[in-house]
This record gives structure tokens, sequence and C-alpha cells, in this order.
């Protein structure tokens, strides 16, 4: 249901790039036709959510309320448009601009409804600072009319310099953006170079100051309010935990527990496809002392020990073990493997690498650097060879092992300079960043979902307001019209003589580029800092959770763990065969002979999302013992309650 209903959320925006004005338009009949599938599907959607939703509930929920009026909205306008057609009259189809609100209010899109939120909030702090802002300009602004209005200057383009005031204010304003500097300051350097002293002076108060300003109110504001959005999930998250054992306990002695096989039930119907090593690994860790049954505090943590991916491997034997043990086993051959395993043969390589990267960088027209890659290429082919001696080759052409597959694309002689991301992989301090990189990819898609709805909207607008205003042409073409863009109210400007025609709104496609450059020098980015901001801090410094090292530390003590490195080297595998197998035997001697090459590992950290880290970071302040307020205080939650037992979250989150 959620990839159908984004099916046609994607069908309906896309229309956009087939109706007028568009390179390749379709008749108004078709994409009508095609709007109202999607509608369709879209109020199935909804009428779905109100069968298993109450009613009560159904009609407070304002996402429904919306997409229901937008749904109306734009039913009456392709009504309207479609009887103007017919009789060849054009009319502004409005309801496209609303399109983005199905994006939004769906539950599917809780992530970027959230983000919108944030910025909502946030606005209100950030008006106080954007006035202060517009306030210095104003004043700049009626100085530079004073000091450069009476002195006669002219710009490059011989119009007069600094003399309407309303002119100066969109200048100075440009100038934050440092899309016009120098430009806008030569004609009164060039007249007397005291008056640089003028534009630093307006350039370290408005675009380092205000900006540094701008981006540290939006970051703390964001933070402010994601807490408070991650805080409700946190004690939301506690609250049904505690309700779910609320309904399996049972007294046992003076305590009240969930039954160890209430407990694999429950585990079971919430991830069904478990193995059964793996609930057994986590029933471990929830029934530390083997009793049967899991107490409160332990039952609490079952939805992270769920979400933290352990990954079940298994050892394999090298082929030539099997066909030629003599061989495989003798002096020499061990030698070999020493060798390949050792760090030194890692460090040789990224060596060889680096040396390959400056000859690449040659020039390869020179026959000693064109008879260098060969040699480069056969010692890729070594490097090859003795790792799938070495390696069980299963595992070393395994889906995980990307560096492995990419050596084969070396021997075509493709992506060689790709190995230069080995060396840095093989740093920690630089794999510590690349990791976290990659853990903040939701929040950059998500901030990426807010841009498209922004973007959507304004760019629906624009190519109504101006489609045709401007027109591009071919370079080549010489006459009147091309060189003024199509539009004689350009002719002698900047606009047309530096041939920026194709920044027009005659497409969704050219609206979108002409937006994203507008995004670029107007510094509208801030909000996406503090996404990026705040999900790096938080990847970047958050250690190891508690259930985390519950896990890792259960691993190792039944004797079936392995070290990441040793998966880095392809010597392990994901294990299918196993998954039904089991833990038997209560002594460590017996636990891995049992397992019969099972073993265990904490996947990568690329697994995690922002947002678990950030409930992460807000569950580590909550006592194990801490039931937290009630259902109604939770979900009334406003961005500057803080829960009285917990002080220091506003320092720590």
């Amino acid at each position: 249901m959620q990839v159908a209903i984004y099916f046609f959320i994607c069908v309906d925006l896309s229309l956009a790039l087939f109706e007028e004005p568009a390179l390749f338009p379709l008749p108004f009949l078709a994409t009508s036709l095609a709007e109202v599938l999607c509608l369709m599907a879209f109020f199935g959607r909804l009428v779905h959510f109100a069968k298993v939703t109450p009613q009560m509930v159904f009609w407070k929920d304002t996402k429904n309320i919306c997409i229901m009026v937008t749904i109306v909205l734009t039913l009456i306008d392709l009504i309207i448009c479609g009887s103007l057609e017919a009789v060849n009259i054009h009319s502004v189809r409005w309801s496209r601009a609303l399109r983005p609100v199905f994006l939004i209010n769906f539950p599917e899109s809780r992530q970027i409804r959230r983000t919108f939120r944030s910025i909502r909030n946030t606005l209100p702090d950030i008006l106080y600072v954007f006035l202060l802002f517009m306030f210095s300009v104003l004043i700049f602004s009626l100085m530079a009319l004073k000091l450069f209005g009476d002195r006669g200057l002219k710009t490059v383009e011989g119009l007069p310099y600094f003399t309407n005031i309303l002119d100066i204010v969109f200048e100075l304003y440009v100038l934050v953006t440092t899309a016009n500097s120098p430009d806008v300051m030569m004609p009164a350097y060039n007249f007397n170079w005291w008056y640089s002293l003028y534009f630093i002076t307006y350039i370290i108060i408005n675009t380092y100051i205000f900006m540094s300003v701008f981006l540290a109110v939006v970051y703390n504001n964001y933070r402010k309010h994601l807490k408070n959005e991650i805080r409700k999930l946190a004690y939301l998250k506690r609250h049904k935990m505690i309700e779910a054992f609320n309904i399996l306990k049972v007294q046992v002695g003076t305590e009240f527990v969930v039954m160890e096989a209430q407990w694999r039930r429950l585990a079971k119907v919430v991830a069904p496809h478990i193995s059964s090593p793996h609930l057994e690994l986590l029933l471990r860790i929830s029934d530390e002392g083997q009793k049967g049954h899991v107490d409160k505090v332990n039952f609490l943590r079952l939805p992270d020990l769920l979400n933290i991916q352990v990954v079940t491997i298994n050892v394999k034997r090298h082929p030539l073990e099997d066909w030629m043990p003599r061989v495989y086993q003798s002096s020499a051959s061990l030698l070999v493997q020493r060798i390949v395993r050792h760090r030194i043969f890692v460090w040789v390589y990224d060596v060889i690498i680096l040396i390959n990267a400056i000859f690449i960088a040659l020039d390869e027209k020179n026959p000693f650097i064109s008879h260098a890659e060969w040699l480069f290429l056969s010692l890729y082919i070594i490097e090859i060879l003795l790792k799938l001696y070495t390696y069980e080759p299963r595992a070393y052409f395994g889906r995980k092992q990307f560096w492995n597959c990419q050596q084969i694309l070396d021997i075509v002689l493709i992506l060689r300079i790709l190995r230069l991301l080995r060396i840095i992989v093989s740093i920690q301090r630089f794999r510590v960043i690349v990791t976290t990189l990659i853990n903040i990819g939701p929040t950059i898609l998500t901030f990426g979902g807010l841009v498209l709805v922004v973007y959507y909207v304004f760019a629906i607008i624009g190519m109504e307001a101006f489609r045709g205003k401007v027109r591009f042409s071919d370079p080549n073409f010489t006459s009147p019209d091309a060189l003024v863009c199509g539009n004689p109210a350009l002719k002698d400007s900047a606009f047309a003589r530096d041939r920026y025609c194709k920044n027009n709104f005659n497409d969704l496609a050219s609206s979108f580029i002409v937006l994203m450059e507008l995004t670029v020098v107007n510094q509208w980015l801030t909000h996406s800092l503090a996404f990026i901001l705040e999900a790096f801090f938080v990847a970047y410094s958050l250690e190891k959770s508690e259930v985390e090292t519950a896990i890792e530390k259960k691993i190792q003590e039944l004797g079936v763990g392995i070290q990441e490195e040793e998966m880095q080297d392809g010597k392990l595998i994901d294990n299918v065969d196993a998954k039904d197998s089991g833990f038997s035997g209560d002594d460590g001697d017996n636990k891995r002979k049992d397992l019969k090459g099972l073993y265990f590992r904490i996947a990568s950290k690329k697994y995690r999302t922002v947002d678990a880290l950030l409930q992460q970071m807000f569950e580590s302040e909550i006592a194990p013992e801490e039931e937290g307020p009630s259902l109604d205080e939770i979900l009334n939650f406003s961005p500057g309650d803080m829960y009285p037992k917990n002080p220091n979250f506003e320092n720590s989150a």
C-alpha cells in the first residue's frame, strides 16, 4: 500500500512535465485523466484510513482534512479548465501548486511533516533577526546614498551609481550573498580608495556576522523543536511498551514478569522473519540469569533489541583445503597466507595505489607512463590471485565485498582512481567520518523531500506567471530576437548580453534550475545546514548504546563473536543455511562446538537513522524504572516543555 501511494504521488507530481508549459506537452485530456486516476487512488487510501481509524480521531486529524479539501479543489479546477479548454480559452491551473499536499499529508511522509513543523516553529525566532538585518541594510543604504549619490559616478553600463534608494537596497541585499562582489564596489573604489572601507564594514557586519547569527538562531531553534519531537517519540514508545508489559505480566514471587514463552511469541509476532539463533541470543540478553522469565526493565528494551541488526555468519573452508589439504596446509602455503593477511600487505598495496594515481595524472602518451600502467595492472592481478588463494572465494566476492569486486573492474582498466577511496577507508579516523556521512543520509533525503515540495510550488507559480517571457535560442543564432532572449525589454541588459536566456520558467526542469540558482546565492540553505549539523554531531559523537553493548557482551560470553576486521578480510559471509540452528549446552566449552560454525556480530552502523540516535540520547536520560508522563501529557508537549525529572536533557541533546 505504501509503494502504491508513493507511485501515485510521483505520477501526480510528474504531470507538470507534460502539461503546458512543457518541452513534451501531452493533450489536456490525457493529463487530466491521469490526475483523476491519482485522485481516485488518494481517495481510496483515505477511505481505507477511515475504516481502520476511530471516527473522532479521523475527523480531528488535520492531515485527512487537507487531503480531502485538496482533492475537491483539484476536481473543481479540472472541471473549470476542461470547460474553458473546450471553447479554446486558456486558464490558469492553480490547483497544480497544491499537489505537494499529498506528499506531505499521507502518514508515510511523517519525516517531512516533522521537518516542516520544525521550520514553522523556528520562523518566529528568525523574524526578529531578519528585521534587525533589514534595519542594518537600510541604514547602510542611506549612508551609501549620502556618500555616493552626488558624486556623479557611473556603473560599467554607464548608468547612475547609487542614486536611487530602492536600487541601493537591492544591490546591498545582493552583496550579502556575495553574488555582485566586488563589481558593486568598483565604481566607488576606483574613485577613492577610502570608500572601500564602507563596503568592507558592510560585508563584515551583514555577510559574516548576521548570516552567522541566522545560522545560530535556526540551528538552536531547530534543535529545540526537534528535541521535543524526539522526546514525544521516546515517551510514546516507553508508554506503549509499559501497556504491553501490563497485558502480558504475571507475578513470580514479589515481582511482575513476562514468561519466556510469551516473550518468544511476542518477538516472533513483531519480527516474524527473525531467525531462531538470533531470537535465542536476544532472549539470553533479556533473561540474563536464565530464570525462564523477563523482568520489566529488560522487557522495555525489546524494541531496541529488535532494531539493532545482528548478522548471523558462518565460517567457510577454502575449496583448496578440501581438494589438496597437504599442499594448502604446507609451510610455504601458510607463509603466503600469513603474508596476505598481514597489515603490511595492505599498506604495500596502498602505496602502489598512490603511485598509480600519480602516474594516471601524468601524460599517458609518454611510452614509459603507458608501459607502467601494465605493470600496475599486473600487480593488481597478483593481489587478486593471492587473496583468492588465501580467502574463501564466495566470501571474497560476497555481496558486501564491494572493494574486491572493484578490483576485478581494474582488470579492464576501469575505475582505477576509485581505489584511492580504499586508502581513506583503511584509516580509522577517516572511516569514522565517512561512516557518519553515510549515517546522515536519511536526514539529507528528508531535507530533499522538503526542498522538492518548496521548489515544486514555486516552479508551478513561476510557470504560470512567467512562461514565454524569456526564450532560449541556439547560441549560433544572431537574429535580433535571439540576442534579447525573445523579449525586447531585455535589450542591452546584462541578462541578455551574458546569455542567461536558458534561465526561464518555460518548463518544470528549467524552473527547478532557476530556483536552485536562487537558492545558492540567497543564503536559503541555513535550514539545510541546521539539518546536516545536528545529524553529523549526533552521529559523530554518539557512542554505542547500552543495548548494543549488552548484545556484544553476550555474543562474546557465548564464544560466538567475530571482529569487524575479520569480516573486512573476507573470511566470513552471511549465513543462510543455519537459520534454524539454536543454542545448546550450558558450559563455555560446548557453546561454540554446538553452534557448528555459527557466529554473530552487530551489523554496520549505517543501518541507524538519525531519529534512532536522537531517541537513544534522550532515553539515556530516562531511568529504567521511570514510567514517564501520561499519554495526554506526552501528546500535549510544547516546544518549551521540559520534563522535570530530566533537567540535563537540554544540554545533553
